[in-house]
């Protein structure tokens, strides 16, 4: 068997893949401001089931550019999803990337309360004095948290993304989400990951300015 290699320059290789990933959807039509989510998602995984298991709240795409234009934040639940955020376009708006699973004080709080680190997080940052956006693409507990501190209504995220991954609780934690008013965007199912949340983090970036600085 011959192998055939694509003779595709280095700068087209995304552009290459997503025609690839359009053309395997075939006559599948996406909503026109969900689609770059939806693409960069099968695109990070490989995974065309994105296309139906990724939930949307109403004008949920609108509210979180809004939201990013104005200045939030993002928390994220472990370092790799703060890792593959595109901090420096984040910040062309003045928002940062937040992730406080290995500070003391919150190792600390976990321990003493008896909760998980990804729990104790969100407490953290709960407490910050700033818009936020949650990116949860690995612990459910930190799904659950933010679904609790909002039902208490001590918090008001701008956008919750949803997508952590496994087995324990993941498919719970998703639906409570889904049962609050806050926007969400949401991988129903088991599926999702660190990968996922960062890529929607940069799919919305990337909708407002495609820079790639």
């Amino acid at each position: 068997m011959k192998v055939e290699l694509e003779n595709v320059l280095p700068m087209e290789i995304e552009k290459r893949s997503f025609e690839i990933i359009t053309q395997e959807l075939g006559d599948r039509k996406l909503d026109a401001d969900k689609e770059l989510i939806i693409k960069r998602c099968i695109h990070t995984s490989a995974d065309f089931e994105y296309a139906d298991s990724l939930c949307f709240s109403p004008d949920v795409v609108k509210k979180a550019t809004e939201a990013i234009k104005k200045g939030a934040c993002i928390v994220t639940d472990t370092q790799m999803v703060k890792s593959g955020i595109n901090k420096r376009a984040l910040a062309r708006y003045g928002g940062e990337v937040f992730c406080f699973v290995a500070d003391e004080d919150v190792v600390r709080a976990a321990k003493e309360n008896g909760t998980t680190r990804s729990t104790a997080n969100i407490d953290k940052a709960a407490a910050l004095a700033r818009p936020l956006i949650f990116a949860i693409g690995n612990a459910p507990t930190a799904l659950v948290r933010i679904y609790e501190l909002v039902r208490e209504g001590k918090l008001k995220p701008e956008l919750i993304i949803g997508v952590p991954v496994g087995f324990v609780n993941v498919v719970q934690s998703k639906e409570l989400i889904m049962e609050t008013e806050a926007p969400y965007i949401v991988a129903r199912g088991r599926k999702g990951g660190s990968n996922i949340a960062a890529c929607i983090c940069n799919a919305l970036l990337y909708m407002i300015d495609d820079r790639r600085d």
